[in-house]
């Protein structure tokens, strides 16, 4: 730093010596200390104690440097309330730096650090203290006298435990310990009244601690450890959280519960071993965002966690009214058991009303199936994982009844008009087959919520899908698509889904900003 930096207070500026001809606005003696000093981004590789010739500097910033120490005049600066040290090659911080009495904003992140100076705790009025990304292992006991801190940026640290005492910190609203090798959390942290939100991902967590007294707790992240069980204790008085973050854990099962997060808005749990959910999952009215890929799921399609968020809780909350068993004494209703070499499902064509010829790998659906539902009205044709070349003629026969059509996995190159006529029609799966184009005709399918066409062939986006007004979903991944219309989008008002990824996009249209009802 050039000498006369640090001396700018003392000496006369140059321009007084040759100019006395001075205007109100620049009468040197008038002039004031200097308060803020910005050296970021530059090449130093020390400062000099000099640095006490300023002391009525307020904000010092010497951040992306080379430092390796830092000079302990520092510690005389006793009107700094923000200094921002980070991203620079400190290995230890000066004792003196913990008698700055104003001090309110410490950055130390992407340093060198191992330890801290054991007098921390007199930074009394620290308000905001990040020591993220350096190689401490523990933390001063004497932290616990922060008690004005808001925010503490622990992550990508190496601490193996918190100290109990960091409870105390009553004003702390953000705690961000990530990516550090946490195996539990001090049980203290319960009492923590101000918290809201608390990020403990990647670390080697085996439970939650529970949290009595985190009232206003509004995130809490933690995915990315090895979390087993989720228990009630651990939820049940979290009523402010809007994030609950747990992917990439060993969770097998969701306690009922979480039907109390009442202000729940985000639950990620992908990547879990969770086999069941409570079906009340549905009842959390705030949800927006569930994300539940890469469990062993066995009670949801798999097709039906690609629809998206709102598909499912429907789902979840249609089940409700399913899960209440049935009263004693009663036996449970037995499929009719049918000679095994007959093709056709009764049981399944009467009780469930479904049609079903899947994974036979046929060229045709034979008459029988057909023939089998004439008298029995179907909901469900599932037609998937053939060898149709097709859509079967004679499905136009379930017109009168037909809502959800799957003819996944085939090998069809068009949609016939039998298809169009099928006015009951809310579901089609048409998805893996070799469409590129679909008829006009199929603009009569005004029922039709969902359609699933990705792994196809289009290399357009199928212009007759802008008319159909109750389309919800449209799924047009893994296609050659170029182009779309993102006005004609916006007129389709109950489009809340649109998946266009792994096409041939060139750019996203921004008024796509304008089609509102996409979530």
């Amino acid at each position: 730093v050039p000498q006369h930096v640090w001396r700018i207070n003392l000496d006369t500026p140059e321009e007084a010596h040759q100019n006395l001809s001075f205007g109100a606005a620049d009468r040197w003696w008038e002039q004031t200390d200097l308060t803020k000093l910005i050296l970021a981004s530059n090449k130093l590789q020390s400062l000099s104690e000099d640095v006490k010739l300023l002391p009525a500097l307020t904000v010092l910033d010497v951040h992306d440097n080379q430092l390796t120490s830092l000079p302990s005049a520092l510690g005389q600066l006793e009107n700094l309330q923000k200094l921002d040290v980070s991203h620079n090659k400190l290995g230890s911080v000066p004792e003196e730096l913990t008698q700055l009495p104003h001090l309110k904003s410490l950055l130390l992140h992407h340093n060198e650090l191992t330890h801290l100076p054991e007098g921390f705790g007199q930074l009394v009025n620290l308000e905001e203290l990040d020591l993220s990304n350096n190689h401490l292992t523990d933390i001063p006991t004497s932290f616990a006298l922060l008690v004005n801190l808001v925010r503490l940026n622990l992550a990508c640290n190496q601490l193996k435990s918190l100290p109990a005492d960091i409870s105390a910190m009553k004003s702390l609203r953000q705690l961000d310990c990530s990516k550090n090798y946490l195996e539990t959390v001090p049980s203290e942290i319960a009492t923590m009244a101000s918290l809201e939100q608390l990020y403990l991902r990647r670390n080697k967590l085996r439970s939650l601690p529970e949290f009595p007294s985190c009232k206003l707790l509004k995130e809490l992240h933690a995915g990315e450890n090895q979390i087993e069980t989720l228990n009630a204790e651990n939820l049940k008085h979290l009523n402010s959280l809007s994030v609950l973050e747990l992917r990439d854990n060993k969770i097998k099962s969701v306690p009922d519960e979480i039907t109390l997060l009442q202000k729940l808005e985000r639950l990620d749990l992908a990547n879990n071993d969770i086999s069941r959910l409570p079906y009340t999952l549905g009842n959390l009215s705030q949800l927006k965002f569930l994300a539940l890929e890469g469990n062993p799921l066995r009670t949801i399609r798999r097709d039906l966690l690609q629809k998206g968020t709102q598909e499912l809780l429907k789902y979840l909350r249609s089940k409700i009214q399913d899960d209440v068993p049935s009263p004693a004494g009663e036996p449970p209703p037995t499929a009719m058991t049918l000679p095994s070499q007959a093709r056709v499902n009764m049981h399944a064509i009467t009780s469930l009303k479904l049609l079903e010829y899947s994974e036979k790998q046929a060229a045709v659906i034979p008459d029988e199936m057909f023939d089998a539902v004439r008298s029995h009205p179907v909901t469900t044709a599932n037609f998937s994982k053939n060898q149709l070349s097709e859509v079967p003629p004679r499905i136009v026969e379930l017109k009168d009844s037909v809502c959800d059509v799957n003819l996944g996995f085939n090998r069809i190159s068009s949609v016939s008009l039998e298809l169009c006529v099928l006015h009951k029609l809310t579901h089609l799966d048409i998805r893996n087959n070799f469409l590129t184009s679909l008829p006009e005709e199929m603009e009569a399918l005004a029922r039709l919520q969902i359609i699933n066409l990705s792994f196809n062939r289009f290399k357009a986006f199928p212009s007759v899908l802008y008319r159909m007004g109750a389309l919800e979903t449209i799924l047009l991944s893994n296609n050659q698509v170029g182009s779309i219309d993102p006005v004609q989008l916006k007129s389709m008002d109950k489009l809340g889904t649109l998946d266009l990824q792994n096409n041939d996009l060139l750019q996203v249209p921004p008024e796509l900003g304008n089609c509102s009802t996409l979530r």
